[in-house]
């Protein structure tokens, strides 16, 4: 894939680029100069090979026979069996040739002894060579060997340094970890009891103002209801004055109360069984009470004129609750006038039992 991209790349960079050669592989001039060395020794020893084999020459026998002529066409009776030749012996070899041939025999085995010495010499040499060779190598090796061991114990050590390193960061960061939280802790409790504290004086702060308020508004209303008395005591005086002289002195007969039985009479008669639901509907919202409602009743007893203008209301049994019963009064009071009957008259002497919404 490579060296297609490279192909399809080459192109673009011109005609004048270099073409591609293989990298040269080194020792290729050391291989030819030992070539050549080893063929120079083998022409030395087949040279020296042939002349040790080379012998003295000997003598030589030349041997005729006749040949027939086959020339003529008529046949020939066949010619007696040829008598045997004696081969002559060779002569002697003389002296000078027996030297030669002591002396280059003597010097062949000197040439052998010399080339055997030398091979010899050779097989010793590489063998010192390749002993030496392998003593180097396993000594690059054990080096290469305590080098590699040397790096490992380095770099282990070096690993358990990093990793004692991280243990103690790593501790380290817990530490400040468990120092914050337990700070944090120490902050969130005392916020938390700071807003206890600060909770807790405010509810005692509400609570004191509370009271105080609540003592203020009994304070005032009951100065607001004593007024009110006051006030309708007096107006209640000047309507029993004017009624008085209007009736010439005549006095108001009593009537009963409308509260539990929800009837009572006036002074034109018994009042009708609606009148009580009539007076409940007037009075019940001007009620205003925000405390307890459990057992809590007040009887208040009414006094007005026939067209229903209030002239008297007072409290004829206490709920033992001041407050409650001071703001039923106001309410009977706010209430003026009552509603009158379906005759058209508001009974003159009644009384209201009051009760807080829920009790």
């Amino acid at each position: 894939m490579i060296g297609s991209q490279n192909k399809q790349q080459r192109p673009a960079r011109g005609a004048s680029a270099r073409p591609i050669r293989p990298p040269r592989e080194r020792g290729t001039g050391r291989a030819f100069v030992l070539a050549a060395l080893m063929h120079v020794l083998l022409i030395w020893l087949l040279y020296h090979g042939i002349n040790w084999q080379n012998t003295p020459a000997g003598a030589k026998a030349e041997i005729w026979t006749e040949i027939p002529d086959q020339s003529a066409p008529t046949p020939r009776p066949a010619p007696p069996p040829p008598a045997p030749v004696k081969v002559q012996p060779a002569p002697p070899p003389a002296k000078d040739e027996d030297a030669n041939i002591a002396l280059q025999e003597k010097k062949r085995k000197q040439e052998a002894a010399q080339r055997e010495a030398q091979l010899a010499e050779q097989r010793r040499q590489q063998e010192q060579a390749q002993q030496e060779a392998e003593a180097k190598r396993q000594q690059q090796l054990a080096a290469q060997a305590a080098a590699a061991s040397a790096a490992q114990k380095a770099m282990q050590d070096k690993q358990k340094q990093i990793e004692q390193q991280r243990q103690a960061e790593l501790q380290k960061q817990q530490q400040k970890a468990q120092q914050d939280k337990q700070r944090q802790q120490q902050q969130a409790e005392a916020q938390k009891q700071e807003q206890q504290e600060a909770k807790a004086k405010a509810d005692a702060d509400a609570k004191t103002k509370a009271a105080a308020d609540a003592k203020a508004k009994a304070a005032a209303e009951a100065k607001a209801a004593a007024e009110a008395k006051a006030k309708v005591d007096a107006e209640r005086k000047a309507r029993l004055a004017v009624l008085q002289g209007q009736l010439g002195g005549g006095t108001a007969s009593s009537g009963e109360g409308l509260a539990k039985s929800r009837t009572g009479k006036g002074a034109s008669g018994n009042a009708t069984p609606g009148y009580a639901e009539k007076v409940q509907r007037r009075v019940r919202p001007n009620i205003v009470w925000a405390g307890e409602t459990t057992g809590l009743e007040t009887v208040v007893s009414v006094r007005c004129s026939p067209s229903g203008m209030l002239l008297s209301a007072n409290v004829t049994r206490s709920s033992g609750n001041e407050q409650w019963d001071q703001a039923a009064l106001r309410a009977v009071q706010r209430s003026d006038p009552m509603p009158v009957d379906i005759d058209g008259k508001a009974p003159d002497h009644f009384t209201i039992t009051l009760r807080p919404a829920g009790g």
